[in-house]
């Protein structure tokens, strides 16, 4: 993947803030109500301080506030930084060189403090369990050693060793390692130490994203989701995409089911029978029920009761039917073997179901990211050009791409989620609840990818006769795509918290009007008592409720300017 949103990770008990999990926030008014398109001073025209004021009543340009980020990213500089830390730290803390201290960090996978506490208490058997067997301090006591190799007198400084007894002349060393080691062989040495570093961490993890070179330090306890510097989000936990609010274990199975064999024996199993012979499963293809088994089997049987074909004929009810197979199957004879059929048959008609909308979304928000980065491009310079709005004020635009990305993925993810959930009163709310966020998703998409389309230059010959909308229309739609966006993510929020709470809303709901509705029954009287009014949610679909014409929310009956942009219902 090329671009996610960016996002930063939090813990739950933030998330469960107004200001969680969804980076952007929009508080904005109707603008325009004075008929004067943004307050420009000609028709058509908007200078940039008038669209300044606009934006202060309205607010959608700056991130009103972003979650603690949890997580460090950290580029290859800073992970070799840190490991230099390290061996300088254990070199000088346990009086020893530096090649030593890397040599027993890479044994203690970089574990400082259990390198400490095993030195201090036996110096001795850690050096003989690593295999530094000469304490690098001891050299000879001698003013010239003799190369073992060249033979040459040198002073003791200018002798090393690889922590044996076996000391050698500086330069024969470097001849040495630069006759048997290539520099590519070199490169990939210093890159392992580095990844040995990485991999030896508990609190880091690479990026999994093809060709990024940074790795992610997870300094939260709860929200595993991460962004890298690549613009790719994943699962800090489990290193899979991004899939909050769906867990590591429903994720696992979810892709080991969409990989594995399971489902061709599910579909081989609803769809073939095998032959009678020589038990290789057979898909008929045609209406006839005369089938032929493939060479060097070629035994011919009926399709219905899978007996030989030439007991049959007229007398068993043609070539499309089966007597006997009728009369077998009122006696019970294949109810076990069809009950089995029919029941692999739903099990993989209820996976498609899921799967389909799953890779549907996956495909959606991979385009949405493709649209993301052609706005960014090329659109946010035309519409300037156009309208003469800095593109500094068209954030609106990416934060609406940004924020369809997001809802992209965590629908994808609750398709997952749907379909190992086996609670039918839980399922009824959950997909009570994506389906209010899947509408509100396609209304904000449909805003940013058609009607962004009309103020921008078209590529057609004849795109000369067409009218350019003006700068009010386009303030219309920047306050209709606020608005969508700003929906779409509360919609989104109400999801994500109830899946992460485990749908106990509707548990708790079910309870308080069983409560309720005995209470009511258990009062007696002359008076007949009111109805108890109980608050509708705002995104309930019933004849009174109003579409509010500029930012297609639906509002309650009872309100007269809607709820989200406060245009006038009237």
């Amino acid at each position: 993947m090329d671009s996610d949103v960016e996002m930063n990770a939090a813990s739950d008990e933030e998330v469960m803030d107004d200001e969680d999990y969804y980076d952007y926030d929009y508080c904005y008014s109707d603008a325009g109500d004075d008929g004067s398109g943004g307050g420009g001073d000609s028709e058509g025209e908007l200078v940039a301080g008038d669209f300044d004021e606009g934006l202060e009543a309205e607010g959608t340009d700056e991130v009103v506030s972003r979650r603690e980020q949890t997580f460090a990213v950290l580029s290859e500089e800073d992970i070799s930084g840190r490991q230099e830390e390290d061996i300088s730290k254990v070199s000088a803390v346990l009086s020893i060189k530096r090649e030593e201290a890397c040599v027993l960090l890479h044994h203690y996978k970089w574990n400082i403090s259990k390198l400490s506490d095993e030195w201090f208490a036996d110096e001795e058997k850690v050096r003989h369990t690593v295999g530094l067997l000469l304490n690098g301090n001891d050299r000879p006591r001698l003013r010239k050693l003799t190369c073992g190799i060249c033979f040459e007198g040198y002073s003791s400084d200018m002798m090393s060793s690889a922590g044996c007894a076996h000391f050698y002349c500086h330069e024969c060393w470097e001849g040495m390692v630069n006759k048997l080691a290539k520099d590519e062989d070199k490169e990939k040495y210093a890159r392992f130490l580095l990844r040995a570093y990485v991999e030896g961490s508990k609190k880091t993890k690479w990026c999994p994203a093809p060709d990024c070179t940074c790795a992610v330090e997870f300094l939260g306890d709860e929200n595993y989701d991460v962004l890298c510097n690549c613009k790719f989000s994943f699962c800090w936990n489990c290193t899979e995409e991004a899939h909050r609010p769906v867990n590591c274990e429903t994720v696992s199975k979810w892709i080991l089911k969409n990989s594995a064999e399971s489902e061709n024996m599910n579909w081989i199993l609803a769809n073939s029978k095998p032959c009678p012979k020589c038990k290789r499963p057979i898909e008929k293809n045609q209406g006839c029920m005369h089938m032929t088994c493939t060479p060097p089997c070629k035994f011919e049987f009926c399709w219905l009761c899978l007996d030989a074909w030439s007991d049959h004929g007229e007398r068993t009810g043609g070539f499309y039917a089966c007597n006997r197979y009728e009369s077998a199957k009122k006696e019970g004879v294949y109810d076990e073997t069809e009950a089995r059929r029919e029941r692999a048959k739903n099990s993989l008609e209820r996976y498609m179901h899921y799967y389909e909308r799953w890779a549907s979304n996956q495909t959606s928000r991979q385009k949405a990211q493709a649209d993301l980065r052609k706005a960014e491009k090329e659109q946010l310079a035309k519409l300037t050009d156009i309208f003469g709005i800095p593109e500094t004020q068209l954030k609106f635009i990416i934060e609406a791409w940004s924020q369809i990305i997001e809802c992209r993925r965590v629908l994808k993810w609750t398709y997952a989620y749907g379909y190992y959930l086996d609670d039918k009163v839980k399922s009824e709310f959950f997909e009570y609840l994506q389906g209010e966020a899947e509408s509100g998703l396609e209304r904000l998409h449909q805003c940013a990818e058609k009607d962004l389309q009309a103020f921008l230059p078209s590529s057609k010959p004849d795109s000369n006769e067409t009218m350019t909308p003006s700068v009010a229309e386009f303030g219309d739609f920047r306050v209709k795509l606020a608005g969508l966006t700003s929906v779409t993510r509360n919609y989104f929020e109400n999801l994500v918290r109830a899946l992460e709470a485990g749908l106990e809303d509707v548990r708790a709901a079910g309870q308080a009007g069983a409560t309720s509705s005995a209470a009511t029954s258990s009062k007696k009287g002359g008076t007949k008592s009111k109805k108890k009014q109980h608050p509708k949610p705002s995104s309930d679909h019933t004849d009174d409720s109003w579409s509010c014409e500029c930012c297609t929310y639906l509002n309650l009956p009872s309100v007269d300017a809607c709820s989200v942009c406060e245009k006038s219902r009237y």
